[in-house]
């Protein structure tokens, strides 16, 4: 197999583990905080292993930079606890796909960070995200379950995409486990003050699905990603990445038989759309 099929290879492997890390949001009984806390903990230990097999370095270059690591951290906590918490109201896709506008969230908060102003084309895109997020939405109660676990997922967006923007900003000379070995130390420690179950509390069921969760969809999809862009351009793992819900909805109906409404996959393909959309446009723009 040639070095760019297998970097492909690793990463439609690594979004399928992304997609179907949000079946643990149904299958673990626990609450969305209590869950990522011990995901973020688990994946943690798992990248600082594979790190000392890899013979990778660990220690970062500045101390300003373990402030900065801090700031992500506290980003990416926030993001996996309002990713679990929407999927937890408002089910696997509607959740999921609430969290996907976090591409358009993005064009529009970097010019604030770059002090210029939004382009047409990304406003005409954040209008299609708005009616894709307005069709998931079943009433405009915020007392309905679903309304808010669309609510949440876009708050996870934003959070996504603050962390994404700071890391592009002041982190992107770290690899990806490098990167992710601190942001979930960070997060795992930030949180565990508020869990409400505490580990030997867990039954053993829960425990076993954390630890899949936290090395088998987390540790792994991170390691696999980072691998497969030695060999593919951003363009290909930005557009590639927006399988993902895709994977999620597949993997949500054939493993715990949730069926989504046509007003669901309408919304999402407007949602999903503008997200690779925005993605191709600024892949493409850094090649020029």
């Amino acid at each position: 197999m040639q070095s760019q099929q297998q970097s492909l290879l690793y990463l439609h492997i690594a979004v399928l583990l992304f997609g179907g890390t949000a079946l643990f949001a149904k299958l673990i009984g626990l609450n969305a905080l209590d869950i990522t806390v011990y995901r973020a903990a688990i994946a943690g230990i798992a990248i600082y292993i594979l790190l000392n097999v890899q013979k990778k370095q660990i220690k970062l270059n500045k101390p300003k930079d373990y402030l900065i690591a801090i700031l992500l951290g506290a980003a990416v906590g926030i993001h996996w606890v309002t990713y679990f918490a929407g999927m937890q109201m408002a089910g696997i896709t509607i959740g999921m796909l609430a969290f996907f506008s976090y591409p358009v969230i993005t064009v529009f908060l970097e010019p604030l960070v770059n002090k210029s102003k939004p382009k047409t084309k990304d406003v005409i895109s954040a209008a299609v995200v708005i009616l894709g997020i307005y069709l998931l939405v079943p009433t405009a109660n915020l007392g309905d379950d679903v309304t808010l676990g669309v609510i949440t997922g876009v708050v996870s967006a934003l959070f996504f995409s603050i962390r994404n923007i700071t890391h592009k900003r002041y982190f992107s000379q770290y690899g990806g486990p490098q990167t992710m070995f601190y942001q979930t130390l960070v997060a795992s420690l930030m949180l565990c003050a508020f869990i409400e179950v505490p580990v030997y509390e867990v039954s053993n069921h829960d425990l076993l699905l954390i630890l899949i969760a936290g090395v088998i969809f987390t540790a792994t999809p991170h390691s696999l990603f980072a691998a497969s862009l030695k060999h593919l351009s951003a363009a290909t793992a930005g557009l590639i990445s927006c399988l993902q819900p895709l994977y999620g909805t597949l993997l949500a109906i054939i493993i715990i038989h949730e069926r989504p409404s046509i007003m669901t996959l309408v919304g999402g393909v407007l949602i999903v759309s503008a997200a690779c959309f925005e993605t191709w446009s600024i892949t493409r723009k850094g090649r020029q």
